[in-house]
């Protein structure tokens, strides 16, 4: 039995969909899980790619073929890849309006998502997206992305078939004669036909594919004309498709082992460097980084210094771009628990006068709006928590669950390097930055949902 969200994606339900896909678009371990679960049910639905430059009517193009492909009764998946907002970190084009006749049929999911800067036109999740709408039974998935330059091209590791949009009068006809971006298409459609320059973009287009050599059993990419608007033109790239899918289905598992190969070393090199900033030093990346500038160090070497290090040879030599320090531990070790309570002096009498033990001197903790009285218990301690603003944590905690246990604190020695360990995981944090905390620390939470329900503080004394 799995678990409950896969068994939710696989029925095909809405809402456990967007919530999978949202856990993956997070870079969460629950997210890699989930892949990980739903990866032996997947590999029946076909992915077509759709790219080509801003203004050419992909996302029309996409809501026709979408309509006529529900017309032959397929179910579809839609993943719309938009640049990132520089506000939000979202898509741009979130709403997808022009998708907006879809929204209400059962047969069809539409999920927009944002780049995030990643290179290549795709968010580097998106082919573990296709994945869980191919998991949820979806028949077609249509992958449309950005394609905002001709090296952007990660379409065609990524998709079964590519369908590269242009639109004449915007410098095609120019575009069409380089490399890149028109190198991957199986398929032209030559979108807003009724323009001028129309005819010029496709006899451009037919002129750079005369340059290249095609065997008898080749396929040769056809070049369509649509009026995506109107529907005009549409069915005729459905047909393209499936003559193509007729055409390369021999090629297919050839096709989907090298886009697999490309997942595997995307995957492998996004590890490798996770694993590299958590094991380095802290500052020991800029660092090495100053010894390039300064030109003391080559980069060639530095990354040698890195993999060395990643692979146990021991604590980066220190070539002469200045000495960094030995690392600091990422290890953490229990320091205190936190008491949230309501009458400090009602707790004071249990814990110092029946009890016996030590509270030394209370400290006001500005920032958190609380009053911290520690009671040594050993290598560690009992906090007593104090709220002195109604608007504290501490105080909407006895407010709403009554006095309790309400953290407990781990100990390092370098906060920053365990926050960004912790965020390379995809842990949810409260803080993403270290604070002030009581003693002169610095504090940070992380999320109680990613603790299984306890709120954990981690702290680096002496700050």
């Amino acid at each position: 039995m799995g678990s409950p969200l896969a068994e939710r994606v696989l029925a095909g339900d809405p809402r456990g969909i967007a919530r999978a896909i949202s856990l993956i678009e997070d870079e969460s371990a629950a997210g890699a899980d989930l892949v990980r679960e739903l990866y032996p049910r997947t590999g029946r639905a076909y992915l077509i790619g759709v790219t080509g430059p801003p203004g050419a009517g992909k996302s029309t193009l996409v809501d026709r073929m979408t309509g006529e492909l529900r017309k032959a009764g397929q179910t579809i998946g839609i993943v719309a890849v938009d640049p990132t907002s520089p506000f939000s970190g979202g898509a741009i084009l979130g709403d997808r309006v022009r998708m907006a006749a879809h929204f209400g049929d059962e047969g069809v999911f539409i999920r927009s998502m944002a780049t995030r800067g990643h290179l290549g036109g795709l968010a580097q999740a998106t082919t573990d997206v296709a994945l869980v709408l191919d998991a949820a039974g979806k028949d077609v998935v249509i992958i449309e992305t950005v394609g905002v330059g001709q090296d952007e091209v990660d379409i065609v590791r990524a998709a079964d078939v590519s369908i590269v949009v242009l639109v004449p009068g915007t410098g095609d006809e120019v575009q069409a004669l380089k490399a890149g971006i028109m190198e991957i298409a199986d398929i032209f459609v030559v979108n807003k036909a009724d323009r001028d320059g129309a005819d010029r973009l496709a006899q451009s287009v037919a002129a750079m594919l005369a340059l290249q050599t095609f065997q008898p059993d080749d396929w040769r990419p056809p070049i369509l004309k649509t009026e995506a608007t109107t529907g005009a033109g549409v069915p005729e790239v459905i047909a393209a498709v499936d003559r193509f899918r007729a055409h390369s289905e021999a090629e297919r598992a050839t096709r989907r082992r090298a886009r697999q190969q490309y997942r595997l070393r995307d995957l492998l090199s996004h590890r490798f460097l996770q694993m590299a900033e958590r094991q380095l030093a802290p500052g020991e990346f800029e660092r090495l980084v100053d010894g390039i500038a300064a030109r003391k160090v080559d980069p060639y070497s530095a990354a040698d210094e890195i993999i060395k290090h990643v692979r146990g040879a021991g604590p980066a030599e220190h070539q002469d771009t200045g000495e960094a320090g030995p690392a600091r531990s990422t290890k953490a070790v229990l320091d205190h628990v936190g008491i949230a309570v309501q009458d400090v002096s009602q707790s004071l009498a249990f814990f110092r006068d029946a009890l016996g033990l030590d509270v030394e001197v209370p400290e006001e903790v500005a920032s958190q709006r609380v009053r911290a009285h520690f009671i040594p218990v050993g290598e560690s301690s009992i906090e007593l928590l104090e709220a002195t603003g109604s608007d504290s944590a501490i105080a909407k905690y006895v407010e709403k669950r009554g006095p309790g246990i309400h953290h407990i604190t781990l100990r390092v020695d370098d906060i920053r390097a365990v926050l960004d360990q912790l965020k390379a995981r995809g842990v949810r944090l409260v803080d993403q930055e270290p604070r002030p905390g009581a003693e002169g620390s610095l504090v940070a939470f992380i999320h109680p949902s990613a603790a299984h329900g306890v709120l954990v503080e981690l702290k680096q004394k002496g700050a």
